[in-house]
């Protein structure tokens, strides 16, 4: 359950020491200090030091017009346009009746309006609330086939809206017409507070505004749930398949069979957006096996599982395997059970795994866990839908490795090959997602948008490289860059990231070695890299002493006259 409004204001003002920070401004046309604390409240919950500029009361123009406001000098990471509905509708009514039939049009002009003074003076990720629906009573029903009514104008708008978003990488809609439709008219607003205080959203409804806002902001910073970890009885299916058979288990289109069906077509869905999905189920593995491959009624079928593990173990070891086959963190899980028990272990030996806590009728399952938003996205490439069938490939390699007693030899037999090139426009979505997303393998850990890799492409002072990386069991895909900074005769590697996924398979080496060619082409003397320790990537703290830079000025050095090319087994094609 969500934190109320109470609890989330209290753990606003307890110290964030220690939690990664990020700078969010709000500018409203109505009061937001509750919702401030709300934010930053659930910020906490979320491990995220918001530090929260509130904007002077409906003065978002002249702010933004201002190069020397106090918004500008804040340096936000994020900035929220939040519109009331119901001042809006106020605006709509102004206007002359011929001209309501604009008003969506209206609106998308001033933000992009908005938008442009933001461009020319900060590179601030957008958020902009859409338009919950407050119902003006003018028409009626009638008003969802009127062209100048609010109903068709507001609704119009939110469409058109989310168009814009489409085409603007940095611009985020904050979906509170969801927010409202879930929660009802008289819980989001509270005409009291709205009429005597200017407060837009009531206490009873800040929780879940806030929630939806700090979860744009924590998928943006790289916090994404990768995985979802299954439980088989009880949880995709009805019944216990080792007793029942697979006759007897509870699945198909009717009764609560169909439900169960609807949380395969959830996980599905997920799989197909890039989430992995894993099995963990104690039971016997063939037998468990069975619906996945017969059953008539399945949604899910075995392609679609990255880790299968069924055996009668306890589950937290289980995930433990799981966690070390992808190679992703704890806190990348979800794990879902009916099982009490065993979700309380889980919780208990892996406190860094999200485990909801589901209700007890299986008939709720599926409404409880889609209104957690536990997959919040920041961007969606081609290299996402490829996801499982990626991760299916490593976990051959890996059991193919456990023959070798040789690294190097097992390294040849992969018979990897590798494309190396600058950045390119197509490519753009899947480098920005690396930039957000990669924490281990991570230099600096500097996040980039899609907007500024484009504009590192067109700038000659930068040199960029993307690792495309292939074995004899198929493609990785991008999954290494590197950023530098052409300063005189100097490289500064900006940044250097790569998937976990390659450890241990010589990219790095690959990719110095490109580095290193490319610098005594540009004629450069000396590439300079740095390490900037955060929680999450201690696993490269060695990287740049390991490939043979001296450390020089709280910088590590590597002299490109004294370099010559490492060894490493892979082929580059072009």
């Amino acid at each position: 359950m969500l934190t109320d409004f109470k609890g989330l204001r209290k753990l606003s003002k307890k110290p964030s020491d220690g939690l990664p920070i990020k700078k969010l401004a709000i500018l409203s046309d109505s009061s937001t200090q509750f919702l401030r604390q709300a934010i930053k409240g659930h910020g906490f919950e979320k491990d995220l030091n918001l530090e929260i500029y509130e904007g002077a009361f409906n003065q978002m123009e002249l702010e933004l017009l201002d190069d020397r406001s106090d918004l500008y000098a804040f340096k936000p990471d994020f900035i929220f346009l939040f519109f009331s509905a119901e001042k809006l509708l106020s605006e709509f009514l102004d206007l002359d009746p011929g001209d309501r039939k604009n008003w969506s049009q209206l609106h998308l002009d001033r933000i992009q309006q908005l938008l442009d003074l933001i461009r020319t003076k900060s590179k601030s990720n957008v958020m902009v609330s859409n338009c919950w629906m407050v119902e003006d009573a003018v028409f009626g029903n009638y008003g969802n086939k009127a062209i100048s009514s609010w109903r068709f104008q507001s609704s119009l708008f939110n469409v058109e809206l989310m168009r814009e978003a489409q085409s603007q990488n940095e611009l985020y809609v904050v979906d509170l017409e969801k927010v409202k439709s879930t929660l009802g008219q008289t819980i989001f607003e509270d005409d009291r507070l709205r009429v005597n205080g200017d407060i837009s959203v009531g206490l009873d409804a800040l929780p879940q505004v806030a929630k939806v806002i700090v979860d744009m902001i924590s998928a943006n910073s790289g916090k994404v749930k990768k995985c979802l970890v299954l439980d088989l009885d009880h949880t995709l299916w009805g019944g216990v398949i080792g007793d029942d058979g697979m006759e007897g288990i509870l699945l198909g289109e009717s009764g609560i069979g169909r439900e169960y069906c609807n949380i395969q077509r959830w996980a599905k869905a997920l799989k197909e957006r890039g989430v992995l999905l894993a099995i963990c189920s104690k039971n016997d593995e063939e037998i468990a096996k069975e619906p996945f491959r017969q059953h008539p009624s399945m949604m899910l079928r075995l392609e679609d599982i990255t880790m299968f593990v069924a055996n009668w173990h306890n589950k937290a070891d289980n995930i433990r395997t799981i966690k070390e086959a992808l190679n992703i963190g704890y806190d990348s899980f979800v794990f879902i059970d009916d099982n009490p028990f065993e979700r309380e272990l889980v919780r208990t030996e892996l406190p860094d795994v999200s485990v909801p806590e589901l209700p007890e009728d299986p008939a709720e399952y599926l409404s409880y866990i889609r209104s957690l938003n536990l997959f919040e996205a920041s961007s969606y490439s081609q290299e996402d839908a490829k996801r499982t069938e990626m991760y299916q490939q490593e976990v051959k390699r890996v059991a193919v490795k456990s023959s070798f007693t040789d690294l190097n030899q097992y390294l040849r037999s992969l018979e990897m090959k590798a494309i190396v090139k600058p950045f390119t426009e197509k490519d753009i979505a899947r480098i920005s997602q690396l930039t957000q997303r990669s924490n281990q393998f991570n230099l600096r850990t500097i996040r980039y948008s899609e907007s500024d890799i484009s504009a590192m492409m067109s700038d000659k002072s930068y040199r960029t490289w993307s690792v495309f990386l292939q074995d004899k069991f198929g493609e990785y895909g991008l999954i290494s860059l590197a950023i530098a900074k052409v300063q005189s005769k100097q490289y500064f590697v900006d940044s250097w990231i790569m998937s976990c996924r390659v450890l241990k398979r010589g990219v790095e080496l690959l990719l110095l070695d490109n580095i290193m060619k490319n610098a005594k082409e540009d004629g450069v003397e000396v590439v300079l890299g740095e390490y900037l320790k955060t929680k999450k990537n201690a696993l490269v703290e060695d990287h740049y002493p390991k490939l043979g830079f001296t450390h020089s000025d709280q910088k590590w050095k590597f002299e490109t006259s004294g370099f010559s090319t490492p060894t490493y087994f892979i082929e580059q094609v072009h």
